[in-house]
């Protein structure tokens, strides 16, 4: 199965980086950002240069008072110097108009593509120092991830809920989703959050009932459009 996978994930790949640069194309003017939309916690940050903000008080698995650095849903970043490397996550997005990319220079050409996303739920993404470009739209705001936070993960998931860190959003074990159909529901096993296809331990497409088993050594498992998954063992 985990051959199969990763053919019909390569196809999919390539449906999203097609589909979405063409519905995202010339999206520079959508308003959004930092001002007003509602997205995100824009209204307890502070700005600094280079449409980076960092936000004030503790978020999930973070220490109280410790500052987070954010970066807009909407906008066109220079690794570096408008953005750190480093995982971000952005999550509560419910409209699936959440797109990413991450690109290695600004040409805006199909060969500048390094990986990229539509996002319904959370998702988390890896900004690489080698990355020229990291790009956002319609997303809720990023918050960089602490790599030594530590969460409380439960034993269930919204089968349409995104991407889920393994020991920290959720706990290893062997999960099932039922009532899936027309292959609409996709899982993952990833071992980073680059998206590439390097990233990938195995995945899915399913109809009827998925059963999946997260090791402990799985970075993170996807799913989107599936049935809740609960936790059989």
């Amino acid at each position: 199965m985990g051959m199969k996978a990763k053919l019909s994930l390569s196809a999919v790949v390539g449906v999203v980086v097609i589909a979405a640069v063409s519905a995202h194309a010339g999206s520079n003017g959508k308003d959004g950002g930092f001002g007003g939309t509602g997205k995100g916690s824009s209204a307890a940050a502070e700005h600094t240069p280079g449409g980076t903000k960092v936000k004030k008080g503790s978020g999930d698995g973070q220490a109280a008072g410790k500052k987070q650095a954010v970066i807009a849903g909407d906008g066109e970043y220079q690794v570096g110097s408008d953005v750190k490397p480093g995982t971000y996550r952005t999550t509560g997005n419910t409209d699936d108009m959440c797109y990413w990319e991450r690109a290695k220079d600004a040409k805006g050409e199909s060969g500048s593509l390094l990986a990229n996303d539509n996002v319904t739920g959370t998702s988390y993404v890896t900004v690489k120092p080698t990355d020229k470009i990291f790009k956002s739209s319609g997303c809720k705001d990023w918050e960089a991830v602490d790599p030594k936070a530590k969460g409380t993960p439960v034993s269930s998931m919204d089968g349409d809920g995104g991407m889920y860190k393994v020991g920290t959003d959720i706990a290893p074990g062997t999960y099932k989703s039922t009532g899936n159909g027309d292959d609409s529901c996709y899982w993952e096993r990833a071992k980073d959050a680059e998206h590439g296809l390097d990233s990938i331990i195995a995945n899915d497409n399913v109809t009827g009932t998925a059963v999946v088993t997260v090791s402990p050594g799985d970075a993170y498992f996807k799913t989107t459009g599936c049935g809740a998954w609960k936790k059989t063992a």
